[in-house]
């Protein structure tokens, strides 16, 4: 979205070149002419493959039936024409495209590719044996050029000149699509198309446009390609060569404006040149595109940016985070502050429904939220919180029930269509569209609400209101000076951020936020509470989160859950001194737990030593000369602000991030840069944040593949029975599947998958994200019993209970060490916690 006019310079470049280098290597013109067909026909597949994601096995449908569509309306319309048959086959393959196309398009991944094979399959059937009106295996001749203006188009030198032409204008159009605010939705849908969807688009419609103007593209190639060859014949239609247009798109580099035409001038080359020596020239051909998918998936345009890398200067960037320019809470963006009174009621469920299999997750709920109030929904996980919110925010469809937003139903709705109504959300596990950057994420938001949001030529960085709007919610959010890192980049908390950005760009009615707080740091998690807080006084929010504290100092109203039905609906004190509410959801409290004495078991003998560890997340320098150590049986802290690199640390230690420099010494042995699979199987466990449990497969099946290659003698054996002495509760959900499970117990799954094996270091990161207060504490006591037979290192922005497990703290500051010491230090001295983790 960023690539500037030097794509249209060298495009041109090209189109006047290349006649004369084919020449000059002994091809005739009409080649040249083909090399222009193809480069146009790719760069119309790519639309579909490259920019949205979606691979069509059956493009060369329309190629085909362009040829088949000019050529026979030549023969029986308009004979000697040229401009009237090429401008009847496009809008043939238009319409066609769009029929097919609203058919084809119900269907997702695999099942739409195969649609488009059986399209091109069924036509290359009829075109085959159809022979009176086609040709049939002969195929259709006669095909004749014009004179058009006074150029007599039967020369092929005028006729590559108005293909040039044509295609330089198809370039212009396809530069100006991919800018535009459809093209830039087709790019969302790629990345997250059911994000897309909860920020108000509706994807179907801006695919079937992609697919209709992809086709229209393409069709404009097959009309070229039968005037050149003045033939039609049933070959586009036949499967293989749709593989061939794919393979000239990956070959080119499918992510890149111009890499399909690199491709198609490569496929040209290698067929005329090869086929001179062997009729099996495809065959190489095949070998060849199954070495580029393998070793250079990027294809051409990847190969010249690895040769050209030793002649240009490294780029060396600071952590994405490092640039973010935190303001104090300021007032609500003038776009979502609404002239309407408070107090009316906005949301309103009633007597909602909700099962999965024998699973009753919601069940008889009601729920009321008036405006400019915070209205918390608070309860145990598992307690049905995060169902709730999917079918008041359309992700699923209520079994029973009513919801209304502002007295008009919305139960059952798509999710655009209730984010159009005005319902924004955020997600328990942030969901975004990673590929892209902070302002592109938000900007999409913000556009989505945009009467321009359909326009196909206009570029979307050059909307002047779209941009006013999106630099102020950056601004407001905390993201400014971070605008162009890749949110994929962004630490846990800088993605909590643009994922509550995400929910109030397109302006709602009400705002969903679930967990907002999870995964921040302190300092940060002050921030974001007082800006919720400030958002509620203009638009009603429902809070889903953990920190009861702060729920309780900021909450208007709380509602808890428990068990999928309401339990407690009232003030804050109504569920604070709730007898029911403290015995199943706050227990004794984190200073209760954090406050009992803990007793170390960690012995002199050192199990791992990181020696000055450097990490690069591409020209991101994440990590920077950091060095620790880990005793046996030792739990050591690492805490840090948001973006700090504490999860990157423990994503090089498993090797999902490679080391750029350093040492990391497991037991003696080597470890730095070697796959994560060795490194697990020498006896390190691993909980990314998120947990990652493999959904569809029951909390024994997760384990059994934790368990399968880690039996290898390289630490404590951990089998199914041990696991269950810590995590009693997975017992009895042993044949549930993972997506079943509550938070809690989803985390207990995911640790329990980590120590399955052989196993003497557990790195776990934010295990205590999302997790209500009395199973947060249940957690904490098994991890305690832990530190009697492994060591574990631990990431959590929870500090009283990070700083009371663990026997040494190691903090870092913008990636690298700022201070280590004894855990009872920081925990025992405010002080020196203020002053070392910035608080």
């Amino acid at each position: 979205m960023r690539e500037s006019h030097v794509s249209l310079i060298v495009a041109a470049l090209a189109l006047v070149i290349l006649p004369f280098a084919l020449d000059f290597a002994g091809l005739p013109l009409r080649s040249s002419i083909d090399v222009v067909v193809f480069a146009i026909a790719c760069m119309g597949l790519n639309i579909l493959v490259g920019h949205t994601g979606l691979v069509s096995f059956g493009h060369g449908a329309w190629f085909g039936l362009a040829a088949y569509a000019a050529a026979l309306s030549q023969r029986y319309w308009f004979p000697g024409a040229i401009t009237l048959p090429a401008l009847f086959a496009i809008a043939f393959v238009a319409v066609s495209a769009a029929l097919s196309g609203a058919l084809i398009l119900r269907r997702r991944g695999v099942y739409f590719s195969l649609l488009t094979l059986a399209l091109t399959a069924l036509l290359f059937a009829i075109a085959y044996r159809w022979t009176e009106f086609t040709g049939g295996e002969s195929g259709l001749g006669g095909v004749t050029r014009a004179t058009v203006l006074n150029v007599d188009l039967e020369r092929d030198a005028n006729y590559y000149w108005v293909v040039a032409a044509i295609g330089m204008v198809v370039c212009i159009l396809l530069w100006r699509f991919h800018r535009s605010p459809v093209g830039s939705v087709l790019v969302a849908i790629r990345e997250n198309e059911q994000r897309a969807r909860f920020i108000g688009y509706p994807t179907n419609r801006y695919k079937l446009i992609g697919f209709v103007f992809s086709a229209i593209v393409v069709a404009i190639a097959g009309t070229l390609s039968v005037f050149n060859h003045r033939f039609a014949s049933a070959e586009p239609l036949a499967i293989a060569f749709s593989g061939e247009l794919i393979a000239m798109v990956v070959i080119g580099g499918m992510r890149s404006f111009l890499g399909p035409a690199l491709g198609a001038i490569f496929f040209i080359l290698f067929r005329e040149f090869l086929s001179i020596w062997t009729p099996h020239w495809l065959f190489y051909f095949g070998l060849l595109f199954i070495g580029f998918i393998v070793f250079s998936p990027t294809g051409l345009v990847g190969v010249a940016g690895r040769l050209l890398a030793p002649f240009r200067a490294p780029a060396i960037e600071p952590a994405a985070m490092a640039g973010r320019r935190a303001a104090e809470v300021s007032p609500l963006p003038r776009a979502l502050v609404r002239a309407i009174d408070g107090g009316r009621l906005v949301l309103a469920a009633r007597d909602l429904d909700k099962s999965f299999g024998g699973i009753h997750a919601v069940r008889g709920f009601d729920l009321s939220v008036r405006d400019r109030t915070l209205h918390a929904l608070i309860g145990p996980n598992g307690a049905g919180k995060t169902t709730a919110f999917n079918v008041l925010s359309g992700l699923y469809r209520p079994e029973r029930g009513t919801v209304e937003l502002e007295g008009k139903s919305i139960a059952g709705l798509k999710p655009e269509d209730i984010t159009a109504a005005g319902v924004g959300r955020s997600f328990q596990i942030t969901n975004l569209f990673v590929g892209l950057s902070v302002e592109e994420n938000i900007r999409l938001a913000v556009q989505a609400r945009s009467p321009l949001r359909y326009a196909m030529w206009r570029s979307t960085a050059a909307i002047a209101d779209i941009n006013a709007e999106t630099t102020e919610l950056l601004g407001y959010l905390g993201l400014a000076g971070i605008e162009r890192a890749q949110a994929a980049s962004l630490s846990y908390g800088g993605q909590r951020l643009l994922d509550m950005g995400l929910a109030l760009a397109p302006r709602p009615k009400i705002l969903l936020l679930d967990e907002p707080l999870a995964g921040l740091a302190v300092a940060e998690r002050e921030r974001i509470a007082n800006l919720v807080k400030t958002i509620s006084s203009e638009i009603p929010v429902l809070l889903v989160e953990h920190d009861i504290d702060r729920v309780f100092r900021i909450a208007d109203h709380v509602t808890v859950m428990n068990d999928g039905a309401v339990l407690v609906d009232g003030s804050v004190d109504d569920a604070r001194n709730n007898e029911k509410v403290r015995e199943i959801y706050i227990g004794s409290g984190a200073s209760a737990v954090a406050a009992k004495t803990r007793l170390s078991a960690a012995s002199a003998e050192s199990l791992l030593v990181v020696d000055r560890l450097d990490t690069f997340y591409g020209k991101s320098h994440i990590l920077n000369a950091v060095s620790l150590d880990v005793r046996e049986r030792e739990i050591v802290a690492l805490l840090g602000r948001n973006g700090a690199g504490k999860s990157t640390l423990l994503k090089t230690l498993i090797g999902i991030t490679p080391p750029a420099a350093g040492a990391i010494r497991l037991a003696g042995k080597d470890m730095a840069g070697r796959p994560s699979d060795m490194i697990a199987r020498n006896g390190v466990g691993y909980v990314p944040q998120g947990r990652g449990l493999f959904a569809g497969m029951t909390v024994a099946q997760n384990l059994e593949l934790g368990r399968l290659k880690r039996l290898t003698g390289a630490g404590i054996h951990w089998d199914e029975e041990k696991v269950i002495q810590f995590f009693p509760r997975l017992g009895q959900r042993w044949r549930t599947p993972a997506d079943f499970l509550s938070g809690g117990e989803q985390q207990m799954a995911a640790v329990a998958r980590a120590l399955v094996g052989d196993v003497r270091l557990l790195l776990l990161d934010e295990p205590f994200e999302g997790l209500s207060p009395a199973v947060t504490e249940e957690l904490f006591e098994a991890f305690d019993k832990l530190r009697a037979e492994i060591a574990v290192v631990i990431v959590d922005h929870h500090l009283d209970l990070a700083l009371a497990l663990s026997d040494r703290t190691v903090v870092l500051e913008r990636g690298a060490v700022s201070w280590r010491g004894a855990s009872n230090e920081l925990r025992d001295d405010l002080e020196l916690r203020r002053k070392v983790l910035w608080l």
